[in-house]
């Protein structure tokens, strides 16, 4: 997918986001409960995503930056006989 395409794509996907949250105050609750549970959804899905990221990072390079060594993973190799 091209750049254009996808900025194109988050546009409309903006726009839609933006329609659905002006017409909020007036929808049904059953349409605010069900918006908010997939805004919920949404962040949390967000927050897990930093949460990984975070500790990946941290395992990989320790509190100052460099790499740790010594948790480095061991590449097994067959015995030749």
């Amino acid at each position: 997918m091209s750049s254009e395409g996808f900025l194109k794509e988050m546009q409309t996907i903006g726009e839609k986001f933006l329609l659905k949250l002006q017409k909020l105050p007036k929808a049904d609750p059953v349409e605010i409960v069900s918006f908010c549970v997939v805004l919920l959804f949404i962040v949390t899905v967000l927050v897990l995503m930093i949460i990984a990221c975070s500790c990946c990072c941290y395992s990989c390079c320790g509190c100052d930056g460099r790499p740790d060594h010594r948790r480095r993973k061991i590449q097994v190799r067959p015995v030749v006989h």
